[in-house]
């Protein structure tokens, strides 16, 4: 076991100023889109829901069903947010409409119906014309850390499309949201540094980077990766991760405070590391991919599994004003059942494009797949920290051997002028997208551990989610005669759209009668019927 000291021991020094980090993200311009998406995995996600490919359908069943990514969504932008006790709040008018542009931005990629990205432009201009300040209680530095990175990556998708008000929006973000994210990070609001968990400092790690990608700013993207691998907070990953096991498990800091700030934090990490990787920069890997141990602790545990936990203490309050201690012994008590859509993201990263076995991550994204978004998982703020979406979003191919062992290297090309593709048949535009260097190497990781285990999507994702997961196979096969006509209609709609998998039948957005065929074996993709006569939707997967 190695037990990695700092703030794990209850360091007592208040947060000071961060030091000018050495450049450590990729050089050359950045690529756009590039936070969250690129553009090839728009393109993937238009591609395969057009064809009707499992689980992106039930992935865009899940969009579509959210309420927030209509395109009749009306923005209600405020001068001043207010987030924390004993003020005005009027936070949650901020996050349903970051949610809405979100939603509505990503659904414009998939279809390619132009009224979704009007709404998401018309969302996000409506902000950046009034907005001026973020206030309220110490809560206002999880306002600037969540909703900035969420406000920037809506912005990524939608910039060039016509009409968006793109300076404007960057000066917002520059004005309103930096200055605290960064202040944060500096000083952690004047306390001891442990006094904040882990969570307060991912949240604006990650705001400070998606800004820095926004804006094209190499500093703030430095700084933040910077103070990701080193920082004296609670959030770099040393810190949040303080204990890894020789079973291969990290632990995760927060799971001896609860269930869902675990949750949170794991999801934040995550997010961090997938907009740093498609800069070129691998921050899942690094420290021999410290957060996969992590994440698997997490997603172990919150199942029901048993972990171990290694007592941890920690400083809080303020110098001058008061001081005390706090010691978790324990991991908490969990919920199997509790839902946060991070896990697809992070499983796929792993298994997918890294090749690696991660066996608790795969069981726990098949076990909440299809994932849905802000909105789905309640209606208080804490059903909005995550973007969502992440089964249509990230479920990928299997990368080859050698993308497996490389790093990323982002490719700069389209600016968001035109949506990916989808059912209006629009062109894709531009080329940005994230792809491996064979010349670069690794920065952390057991590249020749490549394990197949938890590298197949369907079934994983099927026996998970049982009856519900088969319920458009099922109705498929009642529709058999009607398939022969290939209607192609439906929007692809979970039946009631809450988190919960299992709860209602599945409708698909592609024509019912979509397959494909081997020419070898003259049998179709799924080799259980002769060649023309196959019905079966895996037929028409990827």
């Amino acid at each position: 076991m190695l037990k990695i000291t700092g703030v794990a021991a209850g360091a007592t020094v208040a947060g000071t100023a961060l030091a000018a980090p050495p450049p450590t993200a990729a050089d050359g311009a950045f690529a756009h889109p590039g936070m969250l998406h690129t553009r090839a995995d728009l393109q993937r996600m238009a591609t395969r829901v057009k064809a009707g490919a499992e689980p992106y359908t039930a992935g865009f069943a899940r969009l579509t069903a959210n309420r927030h990514a209509q395109s009749t969504w009306t923005a209600n932008p405020q001068a001043t947010v207010y987030r924390g006790s004993g003020t005005p709040e009027n936070y949650v008018t901020l996050y349903n409409d970051i949610h809405a542009a979100y939603q509505n931005a990503l659904r414009w990629h998939v279809t390619g119906i132009t009224a979704h990205a009007d709404t998401a432009r018309d969302i996000l201009n409506a902000w950046s014309a009034r907005l001026t300040r973020l206030d309220g209680s110490a809560d206002r530095f999880l306002a600037s850390g969540l909703y900035g990175y969420q406000f920037a990556n809506a912005a990524e998708l939608v910039r060039g499309h016509d009409g968006f008000e793109l300076a404007r929006f960057q000066k917002m973000m520059l004005d309103v949201f930096h200055p605290l994210s960064e202040d944060f990070l500096a000083h952690h609001n004047g306390s001891y540094i442990a006094n904040y968990w882990a969570n307060w400092d991912l949240t604006n790690i990650a705001s400070d980077l998606a800004i820095g990608i926004l804006c094209d700013d190499r500093a703030k993207v430095d700084r933040a990766v910077e103070y990701f691998r080193h920082g004296a907070g609670m959030g770099s990953v040393k810190n949040a991760i303080p204990v890894v096991y020789a079973d291969g498990l990290a632990e995760w800091v927060e799971a001896g405070r609860d269930q869902g700030h675990a949750l949170l934090g794991v999801g934040l990490m995550g997010t961090i590391c997938e907009m740093a990787w498609n800069q070129g920069i691998d921050l899942y890997g690094y420290d021999d991919s410290r957060f996969l141990k992590g994440a698997q602790y997490v997603a172990k545990w919150s199942l029901g599994g048993d972990v171990p936990y290694t007592s941890y203490t920690r400083k809080k309050g303020a110098p001058g004003i008061w001081s005390g201690s706090e010691t978790a012994s324990a991991a908490a008590a969990v919920d199997p059942a509790m839902a946060r859509p991070i896990w697809a993201m992070i499983a796929n990263h792993y298994t997918k494009r890294r090749g690696l076995d991660a066996p608790h991550l795969t069981k726990i994204a098949a076990r909440f797949a299809p994932e849905g978004g802000g909105g789905d998982y309640g209606p208080n703020s804490g059903g909005y920290d995550q973007l969502g979406f992440g089964t249509l979003a990230f479920t990928r191919p299997r990368g080859t051997a050698a993308e497996a062992t490389t790093s990323p290297t982002p490719t700069a090309g389209g600016s968001g002028t035109s949506p990916s593709g989808g059912a209006s048949g629009a062109s894709p535009s531009g080329g940005a997208s994230a792809t491996p260097s064979s010349s670069a190497s690794p920065l952390g990781g057991k590249g020749g551990d490549l394990a197949a285990t938890g590298s197949s999507d369907l079934p994983a994702w099927t026996a998970a989610t049982g009856v519900a997961a088969l319920a458009g196979g099922f109705l498929l096969l009642r529709r058999r005669d009607r398939a022969r006509r290939d209607t192609g209609g439906g929007d692809g709609r979970v039946s009631d759209g809450r988190a919960p998998v299992g709860r209602g039948a599945l409708r698909y957005g592609a024509a019912a009668g979509t397959r494909r065929r081997t020419a070898r074996s003259g049998r179709c993709g799924c080799r259980t019927r002769p060649r023309g006569r196959c019905r079966r939707r895996p037929c028409a997967a990827w």
